[in-house]
């Protein structure tokens, strides 16, 4: 014995040289066989469990590492001409879902070339040649693609296969239920810790034992729990196989099943009692993994020597800590867990994203000359050398046992005593009980040491030293440019039209790390609006919770949503009118989405007030198509009459020496920012102003704008300034005042005015003298209709409420003789064209100015003979194209130049500035 210990440390000095020579690896693999025949001698006289071979099984383990290590070398040493490639063949998987997103960033972060296909038949790189191609993962309903197409018995040592042949079969429905190697080999349910019907797809619902075992009545130490269990088989010739240490756990008491770890579920039973079932567990399990493998399955099987399959297993715990198996899958399953806010995917992903980096990261491959060599020459049975499918398994299971995973031995058991007879498995029982030794051995000498069973990245518990995201979770599933990947800080993505909200969870590597949306102490998880174009979601990793909490990192994903589908129309179109769409009927009797529009000719009469009911016109070759219309030339078309544009030059001169006072909500200071960039020719200064502010440079110095936000519902009730404190500053702040038309009051919002509000107006203007002003009520609007996470939501009734609300005011306006502009109605049919905001009610946005290439005057655009902005033959009205209006603009100071956007909203403000400047038929002011 101490020559061959000697030996074997000549041997490991020798391994580390930088190169090691042909002979050289034969001799090393001579002294492995003798070793390994000495191990099976000393093994046969004094038993596995005994301490003489602790130092055999060190020497043994230690030549295996050497040899391990002139691979990886003579590896570095060669230079492929490609990258190692895997094809994911997704099946009816959609490449947007985050599982397989998840494949495609774990194995490029592992340095493959990854291929995405749908089926074998139709993957190039399967059809090619068999050299083509390092790993293939069949994923859902490509499997019989898988095992139709792809040659199992001649796979390279370098090529692996999510799937076993034999064990597909062997776990198969044979009917009802029956497993297929149940039927064949006439088993009964004494035989195996198994019901019969544990097979196929009829147990998707797992009835549970609710008569005869229940908390109240079981022993305080039983068990009465389905449990899921997600077991990997690496080698079936021996049988080899892993556990994940997370289980989806559910009980007689829950609605659904929750995750947990292993150790955290068995804890309650007792040091004791909670290892012996732990043992039970992977007992149940191994058993009927080995009566799956007959011997003659697993001569057809066994060559697969890179082949792995995943199970999950469900067992049933019923007052007792040994379990039964009720349920086998042939893939991960996590129907148990539910889904809700996102934790069935996210359990997957990390289950999936382990399971890769523990079969991947520990793949070994011997060069092709050392293929061609007899092992030590030597030949015989397997107690007299070792096979290269032998020294590949012991290689692959050294690899994966020593470093930390969330993976444990299933088997061979490590129980680390044995009797059978010695062979390969002994070897592979010896791996296993060394590693579990030196497992044990680390945690009771450093609690917070990586183990096998402890990933390292929950070593550091308090402090956020990884702050990176491992996914970003949403659903709708949103395809991200590039794909995700933890280093990669920056995302696009685009969508369609009719999503209007997105659910997002990010997900951090490090549990000890806290992430955030838009703010520091923003949710984790939010349902967001999606407004129209671009739009941006901040995701921000912290190492504390709250105001105080240190950013560590900040994803960003830049999200664009698409118009409306448009399609030009040149000739032979209809005209269809819309007054609600069909996704929220505000008004229960009126006909929704596209009707035929009948009309002789363009109205000739301007409209007499500003809630004059109307509806949206669109040309369509069919109005039973929304898709075959051109949604580009689309106007508000109110009833028999319409709103002149005003011309830049008479808009100028009619808000000379004039006065705009605007009180209200953000949708209020949308119209302002239109009505500031149409009579100025240029917008250079705008803000979301949350106070007062005062505009007194417009119009070459002849028109002031001043504005009050109403309300200020952030702060606290008692806080708040009442509407008519705010009413009194904006008037205090905007004098002097003239008491006729040309000092203006628009006043309006969303949702909060009412007829009260209009009251307090008239009693404010009556004691401030100012009773002849002109008052223009901007009425109620579409918001709040979507269903997000901090902000208030309206359901349908409640909107139609609000419909009957807003006509209220509009009544009691006209009551009071003001001008009213009722937006309410405008946006009741384009409710789904809001833009950026959470309440979904904006349907304005302020934007920088595109310039042109010599930088000094903005990209322009001139309206029409008649001072429209509106496209030929749809009739007088405005245009609603997103364009930049053209304006002269001084060169010498060069400021930045904005312009607001919003089709909906440059309606209703162009009916406000044709109520402020009324024209005559001739074009001239009133």
């Amino acid at each position: 014995m101490r020559r061959l210990l000697f030996l074997l440390r000549s041997v490991g000095i020798l391994l580390r040289r930088r190169a090691c020579s042909g002979p050289l690896l034969v001799l090393v693999l001579a002294l492995l066989s003798l070793s390994f025949r000495t191990l099976m001698m000393n093994r046969t006289r004094t038993g596995i469990g005994t301490r003489p071979w602790d130092e055999e099984t060190r020497s043994f383990i230690s030549c295996l590492e050497h040899l391990q290590s002139h691979a990886q070398v003579q590896l570095s040493l060669q230079t492929p001409l490609h990258r190692p490639r895997a094809v994911v063949l997704m099946g009816q998987h959609l490449l947007s879902e985050t599982g397989v997103q998840l494949y495609q960033r774990v194995l490029q972060q592992m340095g493959y070339e990854v291929h995405m296909s749908r089926y074998a038949e139709t993957s190039g790189f399967l059809r090619t040649g068999v050299s083509q191609w390092s790993l293939v993962l069949c994923l859902g309903s490509s499997e019989q693609s898988c095992l139709r197409r792809i040659d199992f018995s001649r796979l390279q040592q370098h090529q692996m296969v999510n799937l076993i042949p034999g064990m597909m079969e062997a776990f198969s429905d044979a009917g009802g239920g029956l497993c297929n190697f149940y039927i064949r080999h006439q088993l009964t349910e004494a035989d195996l810790p198994m019901k019969q019907h544990s097979c196929g797809s009829t147990n998707n619902k797992l009835p549970f034992p609710l008569d005869r075992y229940s908390p109240g009545r079981a022993p305080s130490l039983a068990l009465v729990a389905m449990v899921n269990v997600y077991v990997v088989v690496t080698s079936v010739m021996p049988l080899t196989s892993f556990i994940h240490d997370l289980i989806i756990v559910l009980t007689n008491q829950q609605q659904r099943g929750r995750s947990v770890k292993t150790t955290d579920f068995l804890q309650h039973l007792g040091p004791t009692t909670s290892h012996q079932a732990l043992g039970n567990m992977k007992w149940a399990i191994g058993q009927v993994l080995l009566a799956a493998l007959t011997n003659e399955e697993q001569e057809s099987v066994g060559r697969c020597v890179s082949c792995f399959q995943m199970f999950t297993f469900t067992l049933l715990f019923s007052g007792s800590i040994t379990p039964i198996v009720i349920q086998v899958d042939t893939e991960f399953t996590f129907s148990a867990l539910g889904d809700e806010a996102f934790q069935r995917q996210i359990t997957k992903d990390q289950i999936l994203e382990d399971t890769l980096q523990f079969l991947l990261s520990s793949r070994t491959h011997l060069s092709s000359r050392t293929q061609r060599k007899q092992y030590g020459g030597c030949t015989g049975t397997l107690g007299d050398c070792l096979s290269h499918q032998q020294l590949l398994l012991l290689l692959h299971l050294q690899q994966r046992l020593k470093k930390p995973s969330m993976f444990q031995l299933l088997y061979p058991s490590s129980s680390c005593s044995s009797s059978a007879t010695p062979s390969i498995s002994d070897l592979l029982l010896r791996i296993s009980c060394y590693y579990e030794l030196q497992t044990n051995s680390s945690r009771a000498n450093d609690a917070d040491r990586p183990t096998n069973q402890q990933p390292a990245s929950l070593q550091h518990e308090g402090a956020c030293v990884d702050p990176r995201l491992r996914q970003i979770y949403t659903d709708p599933p949103l395809i991200l440019t590039p794909p995700f990947s933890p280093s990669v800080k920056e995302y696009y993505t685009k969508v369609t039209f009719d999503m209007v909200t997105v659910w997002i969870r990010p997900e951090p590597i490090s549990s000890t790390c806290r992430v955030h949306l838009d703010e520091q102490s923003g949710p984790r998880m939010v349902n967001y609006p999606i407004g129209l174009g671009d739009g941006r979601i901040s995701i921000l990793v912290t190492d504390g919770a709250g105001q105080m909490a240190v950013v560590m990192a900040i994803y960003t994903v830049h999200v664009h949503r698409d118009s409306r589908p448009s399609m030009p129309v040149f000739r032979g179109h209809v005209t269809c009118g819309f007054v609600q769409d069909c996704g929220l009927p505000v008004q229960p009797g009126v006909s929704c989405g596209l009707q035929p529009h009948f009309t002789s000719q363009n109205p000739v009469q301007t409209c007499s007030s500003g809630h004059v009911p109307g509806r949206w016109l669109v040309p369509c070759l069919s109005c039973s198509d929304n898709r075959t219309c051109d949604w580009r030339e689309v106007a508000w078309q109110p009833d028999g009459c319409y709103h002149p544009v005003v011309s830049r030059p008479l808009l100028q001169d009619c808000m000379s020496d004039r006065k705009v006072l605007f009180i209200g909500d953000s949708t209020n200071r949308g119209m302002m920012f239109y009505l500031m960039e149409q009579v100025n020719a240029s917008l250079e200064d705008w803000g979301k102003a949350h106070d007062t502010l005062v505009y007194r440079n417009l119009n070459r110095e002849r028109t002031q704008v001043s504005y009050s936000y109403y309300p200020q519902f952030w702060l606290d009730r008692e806080q708040r300034p009442t509407f008519i404190e705010a009413l009194q500053q904006l008037l205090a702040r905007s004098r002097p005042l003239d008491n006729s038309n040309l000092t203006v009051l628009v006043v309006g919002g969303v949702q909060w005015l009412n007829i009260n509000h209009l009251r307090t107006v008239q009693e404010v203007l009556d004691r401030e003298s100012l009773s002849n002003i002109l008052v223009v009520v901007k009425s109620l609007g579409l918001g709040f209709h979507l269903p997000v996470d901090g902000v208030r939501s309206l359901s349908l009734a409640q909107i139609q409420n609000l419909f009957r609300e807003n006509e209220n005011i509009v009544a009691a306006a006209k009551h009071h003789g003001y001008e009213v502009i009722d937006t309410f109605s405008i946006t009741v049919g384009r409710y789904k064209e809001f833009l950026q905001g959470r309440c979904a009610c904006h349907f304005h946005e302020v934007e920088k100015i595109r310039k042109t290439s010599d930088d000094s005057k903005p990209l322009i655009k001139k309206p029409g003979p008649d001072g429209s902005y509106g496209p030929a033959g749809a009739g007088p009205g405005p245009e609603f194209q997103h364009s930049i209006l053209e304006m002269e603009q001084e060169t010498d100071s060069n400021p930045q130049l904005y312009h607001v956007r919003g089709p909906v909203n440059q309606v209703y403000s162009e009916i406000l500035l044709s109520r402020l400047c009324p024209t005559s038929r001739d074009g001239k002011t009133r």
